[in-house]
């Protein structure tokens, strides 16, 4: 069966243990988004948003949806974070799991939910908010993943409140036994002035093929503070499309760092919309392929009103055969003078095999405004590696040090200890292969 009559096929399933829901908003909305992937289909390569990563591999597969997993505690060990400390909720093929979980964060401050919880919990959360600002309108993924979540995580932070422990979201694809798909949905909404950190991190455990079909909805109120965090090492087996859609209100700071040390093939949609005065918005990535890897980065930064800024910064270092892609788009809209823009693509291609392929785009309507944009792709400088061989230290070591130096800039900026003392660890380790 392919995957689209998979789809279709699944989500006839559900329609029938709905029980009186089929009525409600949310049931009607994910009805929408069902005709609107049925009609769109997965995207080809002469989708120009679509140019450089061809899906068609990931289409002859046969994914169990809903797939059962014994993962346990016993397992977490094997897949551990040293001194990982906070909320930390796990999710295993799409499904959150309490027992393995830990909540630490004061409920007067902050409400967790898994998405199952919070339909029965709290619906008008997901009313007010679900697919308003990523329902699939134009993507064919996200219309997938609209009309059927499994699971995910609903976060509401009460306004004023600083949550110090950060959440860490870990999803976990267990493909011992057969292929699996899984389509996690999160909901991240930031009162007024509050303050959290969030890190999504996706691992894969077994040889058999996973596809993670992503999509996080993140919405900061007035003078609201988000640092996100997404994390990928899963294995050259695994299929990841993950959608990021964010908006701001006004003097809101938002971070991001997507860091994708380890995926078969990865696409990184990353959309944020400064819908407010005096926003700051900070978009920040890092990708390592090696052996034939596929990393594809696509962002949007839209400015809708005067006087806020974005800065954003890719990085890549590719190896053997892999391939990257990197698409920015910024748009300065009418009435967004005086905004100020930034966008700079840089990577440094260690194989003659590797291929990288950028497209920077900016589009501006206001003409009171800074805005820059620029990509550049080559080779290490040979005048650095030389002169570290000149004080003693050996070719391999000087060019992997350049290297460690060069993804220093996105993970030193990382705030949640755990992560970024492991994708320290883990891009050393691998630049070291």
């Amino acid at each position: 069966m392919d995957l689209k009559t998979n789809i279709l096929e699944a989500f006839s399933n559900s329609e029938k243990n709905l029980n009186g829901k089929a009525d409600l908003p949310l049931h009607q909305l994910q009805k929408e988004a069902l005709s609107r992937f049925e009609a769109l289909g997965f995207p080809t390569p002469k989708h120009e948003e679509w140019k450089y990563s061809n899906v068609a591999s990931l289409l002859k597969n046969d994914f169990v949806f809903n797939a059962k997993s014994d993962f346990s505690a016993e397992n977490i060990s094997n897949i551990a974070l040293p001194n990982l400390t906070g909320n930390v909720l796990y999710f295993v093929n799409g499904v959150y799991k309490p027992e393995l979980s830990q909540l630490v964060s004061s409920n007067q401050k902050i409400s967790v939910l898994s998405f199952k919880e919070a339909l029965e919990k709290n619906p008008a959360l997901i009313d007010q908010y679900f697919g308003k600002i990523a329902n699939g309108t134009e993507e064919a993924f996200t219309a997938m993943n609209t009309a059927m979540p499994h699971d995910g995580v609903v976060i509401q932070i009460a306004d004023n409140q600083v949550i110090e422990e950060p959440i860490i979201l870990r999803f976990i694809t267990d493909v011992r036994e057969v292929n699996v798909a899984t389509q996690p949905r999160n909901l991240i909404v930031a009162g007024k002035r509050s303050e959290v950190k969030i890190a999504e991190a996706y691992r894969t455990i077994g040889d058999k093929v996973g596809f993670t079909n992503a999509v996080t909805e993140i919405f900061l109120d007035e003078a609201a503070n988000v640092q996100y965090y997404k994390v990928q090492d899963e294995s050259d087996q695994s299929y990841h499309v993950g959608t990021t859609q964010v908006i701001q209100s006004s003097h809101s700071y938002f971070y991001s760092s997507t860091v994708s040390i380890n995926g078969g093939f990865i696409r990184n949609n990353l959309n944020l919309i400064l819908d407010g005065e005096y926003c700051d918005g900070f978009m920040y990535g890092l990708y390592v392929p090696n052996g034939r890897q596929h990393i594809d980065n696509h962002t949007v930064v839209d400015h809708r009103k005067p006087n806020s800024q974005s800065n954003e910064l890719y990085k890549g270092i590719l190896m053997d055969k892999s391939t990257g892609v990197f698409n920015g788009k910024i748009f300065v809209r009418e009435d967004a003078q005086k905004t100020n823009a930034y966008q700079n693509c840089r990577n440094v291609i260690v194989s003659n095999e590797a291929t990288m392929n950028t497209k920077p785009q900016l589009e501006i309507w206001a003409d009171d405004v800074k805005c820059s944009h620029g990509t550049t792709t080559g080779q290490l400088n040979d005048e650095a590696v030389f002169y570290m061989q000149s004080r003693g230290i050996p070719k391999p070591e000087a060019k992997r040090l350049l290297m460690l130096a060069f993804a220093e800039d996105v993970v030193s900026n990382i705030k949640i200890d755990s992560i970024r003392e492991y994708l320290e660890a883990k891009v050393l380790e691998k630049l070291g292969e």
